[in-house]
């Protein structure tokens, strides 16, 4: 008699979590959120990727009502800060910012990254597109990118360029001209732009690529020598500035940058994230601070940053 009470009771308690706890955890969702959201940046302060999303920290923080905590998460060419999203609790208080390099190229060219980005990465949003740009010391001994593939060829191997780490994507687009251009070079990577453009300045490195938001403030103090840009046709901000496409036939290489959660993350959750990231993209001072960066604003749904992953890895894989 006590053993079959024992069990009602036990089948009681069983029945009673089944009730609360769903409607605990849709109650949670609804709630969401009641804290302040951390968003993983998997490169140092002042690469592009930092400098979007600190861009569009304050409107995201306005929309959702809670503080968004930028953590730099930095080393291995950005694969630390994306496992570290991945890890994550999927609950919609951290999130991750993406780019072309950590989600596309990366695992086409590393092996045991410890994580899948197409099941262990939920997308959130697309939220702003960059162009590279092709920057040298200012005293090497080439003024344009024709005069660069002459002496690479005179001198092979003594060319050293630099980029955001081994496998990235200014080092594949980089390696990609290069095998176009029929020259070769030496890769030396880096954590993120600072250090670059520092080695750079001084001459330690020849020349490097990037993102162009990242190179700006050292192209405008005429520290380094910008030249040439990796979009297909010429920017209003540089519009003297000849393309890589003008001297190696259509080539072109522009960046994304979005944001992802850790797979599980409730869809309600993912929806009102796309919503504030979005909102955030559209506001009057993220638009007219954009062209000055060298971005250009997206503001679509997760679907659109799948198609666009996609894309790219079709452009890409062939690196």
């Amino acid at each position: 008699m006590n053993q079959l009470k024992q069990r009602r009771a036990v089948i009681k308690g069983l029945a009673a979590s089944a009730i609360v706890g769903p409607s605990m955890f849709v109650r949670a969702q609804s709630n969401w959120p009641d804290r302040p959201i951390r968003v993983i940046v998997p490169f140092p302060p002042g690469n592009t990727i930092d400098i979007a999303v600190r861009l569009l920290q304050t409107g995201m923080s306005a929309r959702l009502g809670q503080p968004i905590i930028v953590e730099n998460v930095v080393g291995a060419g950005g694969r630390i800060g994306t496992a570290a999203t991945v890890k994550a609790k999927p609950d919609g208080y951290t999130i991750g910012a993406v780019q072309s390099g950590t989600i596309i190229v990366q695992p086409h060219t590393t092996k045991n990254l410890g994580y899948d980005v197409t099941k262990d990465l939920a997308r959130v949003a697309l939220s702003v597109r960059n162009f590279n740009v092709l920057v040298t010391n200012n005293n090497v001994p080439f003024k344009t990118l024709p005069e660069l593939i002459s002496w690479a060829k005179a001198n092979p191997g003594k060319l050293t360029y630099g980029s955001n780490g081994e496998g990235g994507f200014p080092h594949l687009w980089f390696e990609d001209l290069a095998k176009r251009a029929g020259i070769t070079f030496t890769h030396i990577p880096y954590k993120g732009a600072t250090q670059i453009a520092t080695d750079l300045i001084s001459g330690q490195i020849m020349a490097a690529g990037d993102g162009v938001s990242a190179m700006t403030p050292f192209i405008k103090a005429n520290q380094l020598t910008l030249l040439n840009v990796t979009n297909l046709t010429r920017v209003s901000q540089y519009p003297n500035v000849p393309t890589v496409s003008e001297t190696v036939p259509n080539f072109v290489a522009n960046g994304d940058f979005g944001f992802a959660a850790p797979a599980n993350t409730p869809s309600e959750i993912i929806k009102k994230l796309n919503a504030a990231i979005n909102g955030a993209v559209e506001s009057p001072e993220v638009v007219e601070r954009l062209p000055g960066l060298g971005l250009v604003g997206i503001a679509q749904s997760q679907s659109i940053l799948k198609r666009s992953l996609r894309e790219n890895i079709r452009v890409l894989v062939r690196l």
